[in-house]
């Protein structure tokens, strides 16, 4: 897909491992709201921020029935370093094809700065708010990154 899905639309379909070895598809979320977000890279200062918010919230989102995968296109190995040093209390997807963002928009694109961050492998960052019927809710597009739970929970 060369543009990020949009509200009402359909959620594009992903497979994929997380760090702990886990396979997750989408329809493994069916019946459940998932907040799935992209970031550029484990352990940098504003994803470090992102992932925290969304964990230290972790209560909230789950008493509104949100489960929360994140995505970026470091390893297996990356991710378990990441989620063990900041305690994370939910899954990373090791999108280590960029299938996945490719597919949600976040790689790829036409301008320069897009082709240099997708040969480096930093997908951009947006967070999808996928319904329990697997269709896009919401997109937040420009994250708050210190403050991304309670961005989410504002739209739910």
């Amino acid at each position: 897909m060369d543009r990020m899905p949009r509200p009402g639309e359909p959620a594009p379909r992903f497979d994929g491992v997380t760090g702990d070895g886990t396979h997750v598809r989408l329809e493994d979320y069916r019946g459940r709201t998932l907040v799935l977000y992209f970031y550029p890279k484990d352990d940098t200062p504003g994803c470090t921020k992102q992932a925290c918010s969304l964990r230290d919230h972790a209560t909230e989102l789950a008493a509104a029935g949100v489960e929360v995968l994140g995505v970026s296109t470091q390893d297996e190995r990356s991710h378990q370093a990441f989620t063990r040093k900041y305690h994370l209390n939910f899954p990373l997807l090791a999108d280590t094809d960029g299938t996945v963002g490719r597919a949600y928009g976040t790689l790829g694109g036409a301008g320069v700065l897009d082709r240099i961050k997708t040969a480096v492998g930093a997908a951009k960052r947006v967070t999808f708010i996928i319904d329990e019927r697997g269709r896009i809710s919401h997109v937040i597009d420009k994250p708050d990154v210190k403050n991304h739970a309670a961005e989410v929970l504002a739209l739910l």
